[in-house]
């Protein structure tokens, strides 16, 4: 109990230093601009390095359920291309979105249970009746936001590899369109560049990724009906 009530306590610790300190002020487009210069230096001067740190970071925020994670992603393009920044965001969003659900099945069952009662009933029954399929259904159409999605499912019976790989196989559309609108975000230099054909393309496809994986999940719900 005393190592439980230690590691929360350092958790809340992070938690209130990050707002404290306004440390999310770093977490928006215009300080990614700002900076973009300078973080590319360094990044020439220890590319491994500067990634490494990069994914860490990227895991401390999402395993935080800190706001930012989307900024992160569109900076992960930004900064290191399409290929590498989507390796890079698929990871340590799975990652980070692992630990907090481990936090929140060992550490915060009970303020989990009472914070987010009313949609632990839909997610339960959502799993009873589709297993892992919900989860994955859950990542690929944003019906709930991110981080409530690690939180709510620590109360599942879900092992964590399970939760792992679906969650980093579901969210990965949604990282490949977010790394790519970082992508055409790095060459927004003036203001005509905005409605830059790959920019307007990029932008579209985050307004049109919901509909479009609504309607691969129900292809999917069809074969399988027809198979069982």
């Amino acid at each position: 109990m005393t190592k439980k009530l230690l590691l929360i306590a350092v958790l809340l610790t992070v938690g209130i230093a990050f707002f404290a300190f306004d440390l999310n002020q770093y977490l928006t487009l215009e300080s990614l601009k700002q900076g973009q210069a300078q973080f590319a230096q360094w990044q020439r001067q220890s590319p491994l390095l500067v990634a490494l740190l990069f994914a860490a970071l990227y895991i401390l925020v999402t395993a935080l359920s800190l706001p930012g994670a989307a900024i992160m992603s569109l900076a992960a393009g930004a900064l290191f291309g399409l290929l590498w920044g989507s390796v890079i965001t698929s990871f340590a969003s799975t990652i980070g979105a692992t630990l907090a659900f481990l936090v929140s099945r060992y550490l915060l069952h009970d303020w989990v249970q009472a914070r987010f009662g009313d949609r632990l009933e839909a997610i339960h029954r959502g799993m009873e009746r589709e297993g892992a399929f919900y989860l994955f259904a859950l990542r690929l159409v944003p019906v709930f936001p991110f981080f409530i999605i690690n939180i709510v499912m620590g109360l599942t019976r879900i092992p964590t590899w399970t939760f792992y790989w679906v969650s980093q196989l579901g969210m990965l559309p949604a990282t490949f369109v977010y790394v790519n609108a970082g992508t055409q975000l790095a060459q927004v230099d003036s203001p005509g560049d905005i409605l830059s054909p790959g920019l307007v393309l990029s932008f579209v496809l985050l307004g049109l990724f919901p509909l479009l994986a609504k309607k691969v999940l129900n292809a999917i719900e069809r074969y399988r009906a027809r198979e069982s």
